[in-house]
């Protein structure tokens, strides 16, 4: 199938790219940055979700994975909601507003939200912005139907360079593992895995919100440098 991963240079992105070209799909990558992967079937195009202006033209995905967001940056709605929102709306539909139909070969889309957006729990932007996204992705699975299936993946703490600020610090890590149940944050390839099962394995469930995250969200504390 044809997949278009945004947020592809790094962290679930990157393993979100990984994991479908070894499953021998066709994929795009849209980020800022250069591309992490190299592959006879990745295109890596730099696109800024926030810029629906900017999009190519040339692109029919069957499915569609939003990744790309920022976390604590006066982007987060811009760039985790409206840059979810400016991508699905660009290539799962055809025309705007509640007039659009579905494109012809959109299958998928798999968004990936936050238990933040479960939770409340983080900066106030980000919460809102992945809350959002968890909103969107019911809003999608109602306007998709029957033809393709919507859902988000919204993962805990993922180990990547983003949060390399409270796994470094030995205190405060501690505090996260006391609230975290399994004693572990996930990696990016366990997220990735996810994202597959839910964007291609799954054929039946819709308009879901799978929470990810070791059982962390029962314990809403958020710990982050002062």
């Amino acid at each position: 199938m044809r997949v278009l991963i945004t947020g592809a240079s790094g962290g679930i992105g990157a393993a979100c790219v990984r994991r479908f070209l070894d499953e021998g799909h066709e994929v795009v990558g849209f980020d800022l940055l250069p591309a992490a992967v190299e592959h006879e079937r990745y295109r890596h195009l730099i696109v800024d979700v926030r810029e629906p202006n900017s999009f190519p033209g040339d692109l029919e995905p069957q499915v569609i994975v939003n990744v790309a967001g920022t976390q604590e940056s006066a982007d987060d709605i811009a760039a985790n909601l409206y840059g979810t929102i400016n991508v699905t709306e660009r290539y799962a539909f055809v025309g705007e507003g509640l007039a659009a139909k579905p494109a012809p070969a959109i299958k998928s889309v798999v968004n990936v939200g936050s238990a933040s957006g479960h939770t409340g729990s983080e900066f106030p932007a980000y919460a809102a912005s992945k809350g959002g996204v968890i909103a969107y992705t019911k809003n999608l699975a109602n306007r998709l139907a029957p033809q393709a299936i919507a859902n988000s993946v919204d993962p805990g703490g993922v180990i990547t360079p983003l949060n390399r600020c409270v796994m470094e610090d030995e205190h405060l890590w501690n505090q996260i593992m006391e609230l975290t149940p399994l004693k572990r944050w996930a990696t990016a390839q366990e997220i990735a895995e996810w994202i597959y099962f839910v964007g291609v394995t799954n054929q039946f469930m819709t308009g879901q919100s799978l929470l990810i995250d070791g059982g962390e969200a029962g314990r809403t504390q958020f710990i982050w440098p002062e």
